[in-house]
């Protein structure tokens, strides 16, 4: 008998679909004036979805995503992802619609750097399990923190 291969769920088609309805969430979205607030959406076997919002100067640390691929698409406002390239940060302008995928391996920081709020969809598989925080120190990455889903947020 053959074997079915297994098809990976399209993580920013579902990002998609969930900024499309914010009023459908199942926690109503916040802004929080001390850090970025998030909420976890929905999980599923094979991915989770979140929602965070960021008011202007919120970000993240340059950080990982514990071997989970993922795709984030912003709802509204403008977002600035930075990248690591050549021992840098490379910064990608990121307006309301635009979105990207990223593999497993995949090292961003994220940062409100404009003057209105922003809301942003996450999806995650599969879900996540830990995230690690870098330094970027003379070109070279260091561990700054493993933190553990369920420990962590």
């Amino acid at each position: 008998m053959p074997s079915v291969p297994v098809t990976e769920p399209d993580l920013l088609a579902i990002a998609r679909r969930w900024s499309a309805d914010p009023a459908s969430w199942p926690v109503p979205l916040r802004f929080d004036p001390v850090s970025r607030w998030y909420a976890r959406l929905a999980v599923h076997d094979d991915h989770e979805v979140w929602a965070l919002s960021w008011l202007p100067g919120q970000g993240t640390d340059l950080h990982d995503h514990g071997g989970s691929s993922g795709a984030f698409l912003v709802a509204s406002g403008t977002l600035t992802e930075e990248t690591v390239s050549g021992g840098r940060l490379r910064p990608h302008l990121l307006s309301a619609g635009s979105g990207r995928r990223f593999g497993p391996r995949h090292l961003h920081m994220v940062t409100n750097r404009h003057t209105e709020p922003a809301v942003s969809v996450h999806v995650y598989g599969p879900a996540l399990r830990r995230m690690i925080r870098y330094h970027l120190v003379q070109g070279r990455l260091l561990v700054a923190e493993v933190a553990e889903a369920g420990v962590a947020w």
